[in-house]
């Protein structure tokens, strides 16, 4: 039985498979510049359901034939640590990915944590954010449920079911049981409703659905069956429609890792480069 000291100290690494990037400081550890590309917009980022939040949205202003929304996409790939570089940290100082710069300004806008990404790019491009006042508030509601219930998700069910070095019973239980009635939320309130918010497309769906969507697809720490995930007819059946979204099929390749090799974009400076997938 563990019995906490009085005062924690930070002896030894912890974290499982992010042990040695996992510190109780912040601020770089090494110096190294971000590069830029071409396009005005220059994310930083690693596909993960956080980071493919805004390539999903980005690719969506695209498809919109907005031009102005083209970008590179860069890899911090965080495993490695590359988001403590002091250009990294510069540019967001919680080193946290995704992370975005917008030159087409008279001084570069940066733009931290993937919600606050959304929200900026909704409004400098007036797409995916409903207009009149009460439908704005229902989908900042969403999108504000989205980055506050998904760290028991990330963090406490997909931590303790995937990544732990050991298995225990106790967290696993009271996580499974927090992702379980998010989904079961979710799943009551798409019922009565195509999407997240007025029935419209937004930012709330763009949010929730690398988290959501994808765990009931399977495609989030193997763990389907153990969710029981077919139970959740109208969240399947509202992850499956936005699949098949061609932003949403390219967007959630992008700095992408992991998963069939033939089918990830570890970078991406323009629309040609999909064109090099599986060809």
């Amino acid at each position: 039985m563990y019995i906490p000291p009085k005062t924690w100290e930070w002896n030894k690494e912890n974290g499982g498979k992010f042990a040695k990037i996992n510190r109780p400081i912040s601020g770089a550890t090494f110096s190294k510049d971000l590069p830029i590309g071409n396009h005005k917009i220059q994310l930083y980022s690693q596909g993960t359901p956080n980071g493919i939040k805004v390539t999903i949205m980005l690719e969506e202003l695209l498809d919109l034939k907005i031009l102005d929304a083209d970008y590179d996409a860069w890899l911090i790939e965080i495993s490695k640590g590359d988001q403590f570089s002091s250009g990294f940290v510069k540019l967001n100082p919680n080193s946290k990915i995704p992370a975005l710069v917008d030159y087409s300004h008279s001084r570069p806008i940066k733009v931290f944590e993937s919600g606050s990404i959304l929200l900026y790019l909704a409004e400098k491009f007036n797409h995916f954010l409903p207009t009149d006042f009460e439908s704005r508030v229902e989908c900042q509601n969403w999108l504000f449920w989205q980055m506050s219930s998904t760290p028991y998700v990330g963090g406490g069910f997909g931590h303790f079911y995937n990544y732990a070095p050991e298995k225990f019973e106790y967290p696993i239980d009271r996580f499974t049981m927090e992702t379980k009635r998010q989904l079961d939320l979710l799943d009551k309130h798409l019922l009565n409703n195509e999407y997240i918010c007025s029935n419209s497309y937004s930012i709330a769906d763009i949010a929730i659905w690398p988290w959501y969507g994808q765990l009931v697809l399977g495609k989030l720490y193997s763990a389907a069956e153990f969710l029981d995930v077919s139970k959740y007819k109208n969240v399947l059946r509202w992850a499956n429609f936005l699949n098949e979204r061609p932003a949403v099929k390219r967007g959630k390749i992008v700095n992408k890792l992991s998963g069939n090799p033939d089918y990830l974009l570890k970078e991406r400076h323009s629309a040609d480069d999909f064109k090099k997938i599986n060809s």
